[in-house]
C-alpha cells in the first residue's frame, strides 16, 4: 500500500480544524510535518496554537517543525520553506489549507474583511505555490493539494456571499492554471472538498449558523488528502475532487464513523448541487 511515510508536507492553517487533521494523518504514516500558521501563543477564542498541534504529530508518530506563518507575506513563506529543507531535506507536498471566511453580503462585508478573505485564500495560495514549486520539482513524487471548491459560475453560490465565493474561487483557479502549467513537469496539483459541512472551530465561530451536530469530523478530508496525495503525481492532477468520492474509490462507502453526531442529518456543504 502507499503510504506517506518519509515524506514532507507543508500545510498552511495546519494548528487546528482541517490543516491539523491532514497533518495527524499524514503523521500516522510516519510523515514529516511542517506546522505553518499564525498562531504562536494560546488565542481567547480558537483551540490550539502551533506548538500544540506538532506535539500531537509528534505523538501521532511523525515529526513536525512548528513555523510561525502569516500566508500573505511571501518573505516569511519563503523563510519556513527554507528552514522546512534544512530541517527535512526538501518538500514533497504542499496543502493549501489556510482561508479565512465571511459569509456576508455585500453590504455587510468591510473591505478589511475584503482583504483578509482575498490576502489568505487567493494571495496565499499562490505565494505558498510559488515559492514550494522549485522544492517540490526536486521530489519523487510532488502533490500540491488545495482546500477549494469545483468551479460551478452559479450565480446562487454568489448570491450571500459574494467576497467568500470570489476568494475561495480564486483558490479553485489557482488549481486549475497551476495543474496545466506544471503538468510536465508531474507536479500534481488537485483541489479537495467536503461534501458536507466539516466542524471546526471556524464554523463554530459563525455566530451560531451551523449546527456542529449536522456536520461531520475533519477525519473525514484528512483521509481523502492522504488518498489523493499517494497518488502517481504524473496521472493525478487537475482535479476537483469531493471528499466522499475519494474514498469511495479507496473501498470506503461507510462514512457513518466520520459524524460529528452520530445519526444526525448531515449539511451538504457550499458550493455543491
Amino acid at each position: 500500500m502507499p503510504t506517506l511515510k518519509g515524506k514532507t508536507l507543508f500545510i498552511t492553517g495546519a494548528s487546528r480544524g482541517i490543516g491539523k487533521a491532514i497533518a495527524l494523518r499524514a503523521a500516522a504514516d510516519g510523515a514529516n510535518v511542517v506546522v505553518a500558521a499564525k498562531t504562536v501563543t494560546p488565542h481567547p477564542k480558537l483551540p490550539g496554537t502551533i506548538h500544540t498541534a506538532a506535539e500531537e504529530i509528534e505523538a501521532a508518530g511523525g515529526r513536525a517543525l512548528p513555523v510561525p506563518v502569516d500566508v500573505r507575506f511571501e518573505d516569511r513563506i519563503a523563510a519556513a520553506a527554507a528552514q522546512a529543507a534544512e530541517t527535512f531535506g526538501g518538500i514533497d507536498i504542499l496543502v493549501n489549507n489556510a482561508s479565512a471566511i465571511s459569509l456576508t453580503g455585500t453590504l455587510a462585508t468591510p473591505m478589511k474583511r475584503f482583504d483578509l478573505m482575498f490576502g489568505v485564500n487567493v494571495r496565499g495560495t499562490y505565494a505558498c505555490s510559488q515559492v514550494c514549486i522549485p522544492y517540490l520539482r526536486k521530489s519523487i513524487n510532488p502533490h500540491i493539494l488545495t482546500i477549494s471548491p469545483p468551479l460551478a459560475m452559479d450565480p446562487k453560490w454568489f448570491r450571500n456571499h459574494c467576497a467568500y465565493t470570489m476568494a475561495k474561487y480564486g483558490m479553485s483557479m489557482c488549481v486549475l492554471g497551476m495543474a496545466e502549467e506544471f503538468r510536465e513537469a508531474g507536479i500534481g496539483v488537485n483541489a479537495l472538498w467536503p461534501r458536507t459541512v466539516i466542524a471546526t472551530a471556524a464554523v463554530a465561530m459563525l455566530g451560531g449558523a451551523v449546527d456542529l451536530s449536522n456536520c461531520r469530523k475533519p477525519e473525514i478530508v484528512a483521509d481523502a488528502a492522504r488518498a489523493i496525495l499517494t497518488r502517481d503525481s504524473r496521472t493525478c492532477t487537475g482535479n476537483f475532487f469531493i471528499d466522499e468520492e475519494v474514498l469511495a474509490a479507496e473501498g470506503i462507502t461507510d462514512f457513518t464513523p466520520y459524524a460529528y453526531e452520530p445519526g444526525a442529518s448531515l449539511l451538504p456543504d457550499l458550493f455543491l448541487d
